[in-house]
C-alpha cells in the first residue's frame, strides 16, 4: 500500500506558525497520517490537549477526514462550518496535498503540523520504505523493476558503486545494496545484458516545476 509519509513538526515550530492565533481548528487524516502515527485521532486529541494547555490555545474542534488529499474534504469541511467559522486557522495534521487540499475551500489560513518526506510502500508494521521520488524519468525496464534512483543511498543510475561489500551498502552497512538485488533478479531472469547498458545522467529537469499533465479522454497525455 503507497503512502504519503510525514513527520511531525517540533511543538517548538508549531507554537512560532501559531503565534498570534488563539482559535484553532484541528484537522487529521484517517489515511497516511493515522498510519504514520502523526495525524489519526489519537495524535489530534494530543495536540488539542498541548495547544489547549500548554500554549492556552481554544480549539473550537477537531475533525478526522477519512482521506484529506481528495475532494470529499470539502463535504466534511462544510460538515464543521460552525466551529471552524469560529476559529482563526486550521492546524492541519496531513500530508502537504492534504494541507494544499483542505486550503482550496477555505479561506482560513492553513497551518501544516506535519513535514511530508517521501511517497513510502509499507515493508511492516510502522516501517516504510520510500518507492518512488517521481522523477519523471523511469528507468525501471532496465532495472528489474527496482528504483536504483530511490534504493541506493546515492542514487546511482550505474552501479553498483566500489563501496558495496559482500551485498551490502557503503553508506549502510545494514542495507542490501540496491544494485546487488537488481543484479540478483536480472540474473533469475536471463537478462543480465541490461547491466552493460549504460544509463545517461539523470535528468531532474525531464518534468519541467511545477508539474501538470493533460490526460485525454482517449487517455493520451497531451
Amino acid at each position: 500500500m503507497i503512502r504519503s509519509i510525514t513527520k511531525s513538526k517540533t511543538f517548538e515550530e508549531i507554537k512560532g506558525l501559531l503565534e498570534g492565533i488563539d482559535r484553532v481548528f484541528i484537522v487529521g487524516c484517517g489515511t497516511c497520517a493515522t498510519m504514520c502515527h502523526t495525524g489519526g485521532q489519537s495524535e489530534v486529541q494530543e495536540m488539542k490537549r498541548r495547544l489547549v494547555e500548554e500554549l492556552n490555545k481554544v480549539v473550537t474542534g477537531i475533525m478526522i477526514v477519512p482521506v484529506a488529499c481528495d475532494g470529499l474534504s470539502q463535504e466534511a469541511l462544510e460538515e464543521h462550518g460552525e466551529a471552524i467559522e469560529g476559529s482563526q486557522a486550521l492546524l492541519i495534521m496531513t500530508c502537504a496535498f492534504g494541507v494544499q487540499t483542505l486550503g482550496m475551500y477555505t479561506d482560513l489560513p492553513v497551518i501544516p503540523a506535519l513535514d511530508t518526506m517521501f511517497i513510502g510502500k509499507e515493508k511492516g508494521v510502522g516501517v516504510f520504505d520510500e518507492v518512488c521520488t517521481q522523477c519523471g524519468e523511469c528507468i525501471l525496464a532496465y532495472t528489474a523493476g527496482i528504483c536504483p534512483v530511490t534504493a541506493c543511498h546515492k542514487g546511482l543510475v550505474n552501479g553498483p558503486c566500489g563501496g558495496t561489500n559482500k551485498g551490502k551498502c557503503e553508506v549502510d552497512p545494514e542495507k542490501d545494496c540496491a544494485w546487488t538485488i537488481i543484479y540478483q533478479r536480472l540474473a533469475q531472469q536471463g537478462r543480465l545484458d541490461l547491466m552493460k547498458r549504460y544509463q545517461p545522467p539523470k535528468n531532474y529537469q525531464s518534468e519541467p516545476k511545477p508539474g501538470k499533465a493533460i490526460i485525454s479522454p482517449e487517455g493520451k497525455e497531451e
